[in-house]
């Protein structure tokens, strides 16, 4: 009896775990309230029983798929355009009802803490929160994780733009989506996935190192470091107690304490090397988007060469995860922060800004969204994180929905050498070149021969400035907002700042 009895339980347990594996599951994104990407043939996907018939309904239409050897399934559905909230319907062996559908615009937004930074913390704050009433607005905001492999799955849940969820979601990504939702008049769906202090390598999969023997290095250098870590774990443990006892003995002794060993290397952390995009990305993929932003970059600065190949790295290989082909891209470029210096000089920041630059202009697709105007000396997390989104959102509207509107500042095209002078030419003059306020232009540094850059004069003239100095007769070079924080008030007559550049680098 009692042997019955065992075997009984053992076919009720196993006989539900089994059935329980077999039920049809969805991708994480698949939630009530959620955005579909409209004009596309949105893949919905997710997991059944090997060989499992999976039908998924929604509009009136029914689109078919088996689940292959290893319980995975997928179909594409029809394009479709803005409208009443919709139901999908998912059914295998058993169903699943998602509500309040919408078809729009969905951005994914991405970077680290300036992107991470909520709304209720952005100028004016409490009022952009008490207003933030969109129920076309819907906000997925992808929990912290990281993850030494490819995830399929995440948490988090789509909400309703509201005063309540909108303050602690990003600032930069709502004000964004509030321009977008504004101006098309359509859903607009925003998935922020982002971390505080995080590298752009931790945000890259491992496709993405292979193509460049820079960043070949980055990838080889961090599975050695993973390969050797049970021994470096241990040798770092001895020297932990060997330490806390010299410790105790220099107490005794009143002695200086000896300085703590250096942690081990080949820890998981939020800066490896593949971590997050393996947690916080690849479980989005391949969810129907029309683009992504990006605020990063901080934590990159000083490696701006070695930058350059790996946002343009890791963009391609976000795409190519995709499938959509090249998805729109834009870069929030760093703003103004630290010291203003008195004399010209060399800056990490610049070369990161020029870095960023640089991608926008040669990688297919992708924007830039300046803050060299609207940064704080004080804090490297400044609050105007609307014009961030506004700027943003320019860009959008002009290359990604052809709205006829100015979407950048002056942009850098040529220099020519005038006797003692230099006439340097923009593009995206606008409605004309202009210094803020009406007062001298500042910002603009020359250079002979020597290499050696002064402050200079500088004069519009018609779309080009006219830049020279009474201590360079001969010049040769020309720099223009290139410092950590520089003081720079060259802008379009459409209040778009001029981007930072060189004329002695690219």
């Amino acid at each position: 009896m009692r042997r019955s009895l065992v075997l009984l339980t053992f076919v009720l347990v196993f006989g539900l775990a089994g059935a329980a594996s077999s039920d049809v599951t969805l991708a994480p994104l698949f939630k009530d309230g959620m955005v579909l990407q409209q004009g596309m043939k949105c893949p919905v996907w997710g997991t059944a029983a090997p060989g499992e018939d999976v039908v998924v309904e929604i509009g009136g239409k029914k689109f078919s798929a088996k689940a292959d050897d290893k319980g995975e399934w997928m179909v594409r559905l029809d394009a479709m355009n803005p409208g009443p909230a919709l139901e999908m319907s998912v059914t295998g062996k058993n169903a699943v009802k998602i509500s309040d559908v919408l078809v729009g615009e969905v951005w994914v937004c991405s970077g680290q803490s300036n992107m991470e930074f909520s709304t209720r913390n952005a100028v004016n704050g409490p009022e952009e929160v008490k207003a933030a009433d969109y129920p076309g607005i819907r906000l997925f905001n992808v929990p912290n994780r990281v993850s030494d492999k490819p995830e399929a799955q995440c948490g988090g849940r789509w909400i309703t733009c509201s005063p309540t969820t909108a303050a602690g979601f990003t600032a930069v990504g709502y004000f964004f989506g509030r321009e977008l939702h504004k101006q098309l008049n359509v859903p607009v769906g925003l998935i922020q996935s982002d971390w505080g202090g995080t590298p752009a390598e931790a945000w890259t999969p491992r496709t993405g190192f292979q193509g460049d023997p820079t960043l070949k290095g980055i990838l080889e250098r961090w599975d050695k470091a993973v390969a050797d870590h049970p021994d470096a774990k241990k040798k770092f443990d001895d020297a932990m107690e060997a330490w806390r006892k010299d410790v105790e003995k220099a107490k005794a002794e009143n002695r200086k304490e000896p300085p703590r060993p250096g942690p081990v290397q080949g820890s998981w952390t939020f800066s490896s090397p593949t971590g997050l995009y393996n947690g916080m990305i690849q479980p989005l993929v391949p969810y129907g988007i029309r683009g992504a932003i990006w605020y990063q970059g901080e934590a990159n600065a000083g490696r701006a060469e070695q930058y350059q190949a790996l946002l343009s790295a890791m963009i391609g290989s976000w795409r190519s995860a995709w499938g959509e082909g090249d998805f729109h891209f834009g870069i929030v470029q760093l703003a103004n922060f630290m010291a203003v210096k008195p004399d010209p000089s060399d800056s990490g920041w610049a070369r990161l800004r020029e870095a960023q630059a640089f991608t926008a202009e040669k990688v297919a697709n992708c924007g830039l969204a300046l803050a060299i105007d609207i940064g704080d000396a004080k804090d490297i997390h400044p609050k105007n994180k609307q014009e961030v989104g506004r700027r943003l959102s320019l860009w959008a509207l002009a290359k990604v929905y052809g709205k006829t509107v100015e979407y950048s500042g002056p942009v850098y095209e040529s220099m020519k050498v005038e006797g003692d002078k230099i006439r340097i030419a923009f593009t995206h003059l606008g409605g004309g070149l202009e210094s803020k306020g009406g007062e001298p232009v500042k910002g603009f540094a020359i250079a002979g021969d020597d290499g050696k850059f002064v402050w200079a004069d500088a004069k519009i003239d018609g779309g080009s400035v006219v830049v020279s100095s009474a201590q360079v007769a001969k010049p040769v070079a020309v720099r223009y907002a290139w410092a950590d924080n520089p003081v720079c008030n060259l802008y379009s007559k459409d209040a778009l700042p001029a981007v930072p550049f060189r004329t002695d680098g690219r």
